[in-house]
């Protein structure tokens, strides 16, 4: 077989530049697509050659069919057109017997962004022509033993009005923000908040099929597109288990990959829990995208853990004007009216059972006087169930049908301090209706002195936190990146769970929270009324909830990976691989007397492939401290972090 890839690649490759560069570097892509489109050209190559037309073509009855299948297999195979990488990387025994992972469901797609390389806030135009380094490691299901168990938590931080501070106390209802690799952190979380996250709120790394430097989140967005499934896919079903069972899950995402979240959270949320995409105006200054059209929206895909058409979100705050008690998109149901809480303006008399228009009369209608002189039972679409309807009967509201279609609305009466509409009325999201841009959010960032970019504005946020919350149930955002969904939640009184990887949570993220805790007026803080608080002590230790608790994955291998990304010489490196061999958790498939008898290949390898090998080496269910052995000799926590892991885990 390897006689083979020779020939391939030597006698017949060579022969059109169209399959390989100017310095002699074959193109496999360019091969591969020319055996898929049947190209004349690569198949007169092949049946030339008489070793390769008896490998690739299949006499049918006297005519020779070319096998495009069995050609792409083995042009694909690792073993023709290897790198150096992909090369260093059997001789060492990493990899299957084919050379690859498996691509099966049950793997999982860890993540690595490069720190030095990140395109951060103030970057220049020069910077932003960069291309990321990032790269993903997809891990098969026989390497997944231990990387989902609950792991061990460390420095941990209170931090109020009053400053920063240790603790020795974690409350079930305190706010937290923990720094680690977020599919670790949900599966800890899901330890402990199973079935009690009201509100799931992200803005996760966008896939793109081209490089878009402007749109790139402080992950590098640009996943092949597979590998962004496998990564979405682990996170939404761990999410999926945190929700209430009356919880909500809201995703933002661009176009260029909408389609391809939505049905994959179809699949893990179920079609019929779908609720809306909605659509927000996210700029006033739209890139243009090509020569036909400039983009200015994003979208916010929403399901419910399970669907309730009965109840509807709440919407803008109005006081007495009449609004539309019909909601397109409600499942129908009935709902009855008693004698005299409906006005008619249409002329009295009897109005006979039947479907006018978007309600069905289930019994005839007296109008008298105009108002109904009976029961009324009506069935449509309606967005208030019987209970909230008897609620609104109560305090006095009275409904009202202008014509004979019975298209009916409703009015509280004069004075009354009303409830938020049960009704979000336009899934179009803008300025219009109080929601602001990227722009804005901008703004308010550089006012706080916070270096991120491409932030979402605190009213996108507000609008969903108010629309589908009530006071202190759990919202949580697991890509939290500058701390928007953290900030809202903590001006409207929500308990909240925030989590992200990035260094920049310790800096960022945590410098917004605490000026929030002191009552910064950007964004939304003067919509919602917030002020500064000072906390006040009650049983010696416990804190007003204006404060928050800042705590970290206890790292195994993952600080390894961090020095590992952090190198800037091949020295360095060659370190770090003696402290693996003594230390660190190395994966199985690792022998380290047969990687030191390959040390010279491994010195030719680039920089950033030896960085990748020597990460590919380490236990990737090692990569955090798990909570079952945290007390083990081998890990180094305080006493005070063991204490309060098991606080965390409801273990004292």
């Amino acid at each position: 077989m390897e006689n083979l890839f020779n020939h391939l690649e030597q006698v017949v490759l060579r022969m059109d530049s169209r399959f390989c560069t100017e310095d002699g570097h074959l193109l496999k892509n360019n091969v591969i697509e020319a055996a898929l489109k049947l190209a004349p050209s690569l198949l007169h190559y092949l049946l030339a050659d008489e070793k390769l037309k008896k490998q690739f073509f299949s006499e049918v009855d006297g005519l020779l069919v070319f096998d495009k299948v069995r050609f792409q297999r083995f042009v694909m195979n690792k073993q023709f057109l290897p790198d150096s990488y992909t090369v260093f990387k059997n001789k060492v025994g990493l990899t299957n017997e084919n050379g690859e992972f498996l691509s099966e469901s049950r793997e999982v797609v860890l993540s690595w962004p490069y720190k030095d390389c990140m395109l951060e806030g103030g970057q220049t135009k020069e910077d932003a022509k960069r291309q990321e380094i990032f790269w993903n490691e997809t891990l098969a299901p026989d390497e997944i033993n231990r990387l989902t168990e609950p792991k061990a938590l460390c420095n941990f931080r209170l931090y109020d009005s009053k400053g920063e501070h240790e603790t020795t106390v974690l409350r079930p209802d305190d706010n937290l923000i923990i720094k680690g690799n977020n599919l670790l952190a949900l599966y800890s979380l899901r330890q402990r908040f199973r079935n009690r996250v009201k509100l799931i709120y992200i803005d996760p790394p966008y896939y793109f099929n081209k490089i878009k430097p402007s749109d790139t989140f402080s992950y590098n967005s640009n996943f092949h597109l597979s590998t962004w499934l496998v990564f979405m896919k682990d996170r939404l079903r761990v999410a999926y288990d945190l929700l209430a069972p009356n919880g909500v899950i809201l995703c933002h995402i661009k176009e260029d990959a909408i389609h391809w979240l939505k049905v994959l959270m179809e699949e893990i949320f179920h079609v019929d829990n779908f609720v809306e995409t909605f659509i927000w105006r996210n700029t006033d200054n739209p890139d243009s995208l090509s020569n036909k059209s400039r983009s200015s929206v994003e979208y916010i895909i929403c399901f419910e853990k399970r669907k309730d058409a009965s109840i509807a979100y709440k919407g803008k705050e109005t006081e007495n004007g009449d609004a539309p008690l019909l909601n397109a998109g409600n499942s129908e149901h009935e709902l009855v009216f008693p004698v005299g809480c409906i006005k008619f303006n249409i002329p009295d008399g009897v109005y006979r059972a039947g479907k006018p228009d978007r309600v069905e009369l289930l019994n005839d209608i007296n109008v008298v006087n105009g108002v109904n002189a009976n029961e009324v039972h009506l069935k449509g679409e309606f967005k208030w169930s019987q209970k909230m309807l008897d609620e609104e009967l109560s305090i006095g509201t009275y409904f009202i049908v202008k014509t004979d279609k019975f298209s009916i609305r409703f009015q509280r009466p004069q004075g009354t301090t009303m409830a938020p509409e049960k009704y979000i009325e336009d899934q179009y999201l803008s300025k219009a209706i109080g929601v602001g841009t990227n722009e804005d959010a901008s703004t308010h960032l550089k006012n706080m002195g916070i270096n991120f970019t491409n932030s979402k504005p605190e009213s996108i946020v507000a609008f969903f936190v108010r629309a589908m919350t009530e006071e202190r149930e759990i919202v949580m955002d697991f890509f939290v990146g500058s701390g928007t969904t953290a900030a809202v939640a903590h001006k409207m009184n929500r308990q909240y769970i925030a989590v992200d990887q990035m260094d920049y949570i310790e800096t960022e993220t945590i410098k917004r929270m605490s000026k929030v805790i002191n009552g910064e007026q950007g964004g939304i803080s003067k919509s919602v009324g917030w002020k500064p608080q000072t906390p006040e002590l009650t049983d010696g230790d416990k804190y007003t909830h204006n404060s928050f608790v800042y705590c970290e994955l206890a790292q195994a291998n993952q600080q390894l990976v961090d020095e590992i990304m952090e190198a800037t010489q091949s020295a360095q490196l060659q370190k770090i691989w003696s402290v693996l061999q003594e230390k660190g958790f190395l994966s199985y498939k690792v022998t380290p007397k047969m990687i030191n008898e390959h040390a010279e290949e491994f010195a030719d390898l680039s920089l950033d492939d030896q960085k990748r090998f020597l990460i590919e080496c380490l236990d990737k269910n090692m990569l955090y401290i798990p909570f079952a052995d945290m007390d083990d000799s081998a890990f180094t926590l305080s006493e005070n972090d063991k204490l309060l892991t098991r606080q965390f885990y409801a273990r004292r």
